[in-house]
């Protein structure tokens, strides 16, 4: 099986020398679950074109610091290629701005919240959870560092998860059995250590201090890194199969 990461953010030098890149952790947590995976990473924030969909068994689209709003070539590009996924079926995962460009691309509302930030470790209840999913407690903390949102809900969507504060933390697109799409607001890929250094490098000069200290605040959380890693690769590998049993048939 063939994984590409788009990689549409970097974290500081500082952050990528202990922590890696966003492409060195998710193929770290999807592959720990899923050894027969091979992973290959197209830079479109770098420049790279993305290609063709086929190119991969399953896509997933990194978080960034840009807003999938934001008129940037490389992110309009991107619209279009997942539209071309969901329109192949090709199953495509997306963490935080892969979350929202997804949405956006399918029809969703994307913008700043007017709830202000989502930083450390946030509770979500789940609200739909299919039976491949057997894996995700019915309420659970995972990391986040956000203020933009999906404000409207994509048609064709489920809610797997959310709270009072991200209504829309985690979906599922067109039948949840066989989903087309799993995106998830939150960062499954990083550690409560990545959060505290990004807060001291980068947030604390754009957050308000008293949000991000009561954010910082709850990095002693248990999360569930490893039961998301696990869910994005049952859903590689039912999507994966799915389609070579209807090639096959």
């Amino acid at each position: 099986m063939k994984i590409g990461i788009i990689e549409t953010g970097k974290p500081s030098e500082t952050l990528a020398k202990q922590f890696g890149n966003y492409p060195d952790m998710f193929t770290s947590l999807i592959g720990n679950a899923l050894p027969e995976a091979s992973f290959f990473t197209k830079s479109i924030v770098s420049g790279e074109q993305v290609g063709a969909p086929d190119q991969a068994d399953g896509w997933l689209i990194t978080g960034s610091r840009h807003g999938a709003y934001e008129p940037d070539p490389w992110i309009k590009n991107l619209e279009v290629f997942v539209q071309h996924c969901i329109a192949e079926t090709i199953p495509l995962v997306g963490v935080c701005f892969g979350h929202q460009i997804i949405a956006k691309a399918m029809g969703g509302k994307i913008h700043k919240s007017n709830k202000g930030w989502g930083i450390g470790a946030q509770k979500y209840s789940v609200f739909n959870k299919p039976d491949w999913i057997g894996d995700l407690d019915d309420e659970y903390y995972s990391l986040a560092v956000h203020q933009d949102q999906i404000l409207e809900q994509p048609a064709n969507t489920t809610v797997l998860s959310g709270s009072d504060f991200c209504e829309y933390a985690a979906l599922l697109y067109g039948d949840p059995a066989m989903p087309s799409a799993l995106t998830v607001q939150s960062h499954p890929e990083i550690t409560a250590g990545f959060v505290r250094q990004i807060g001291e490098e980068r947030l604390a000069k754009i957050v308000p201090a008293d949000v991000l200290a009561s954010g910082m605040a709850t990095l002693g959380t248990a999360v569930n890194n490893e039961q998301w890693g696990k869910i994005f690769a049952q859903y590689f590998q039912r999507m994966v199969n799915a389609t070579a049993k209807t090639g096959e048939s």
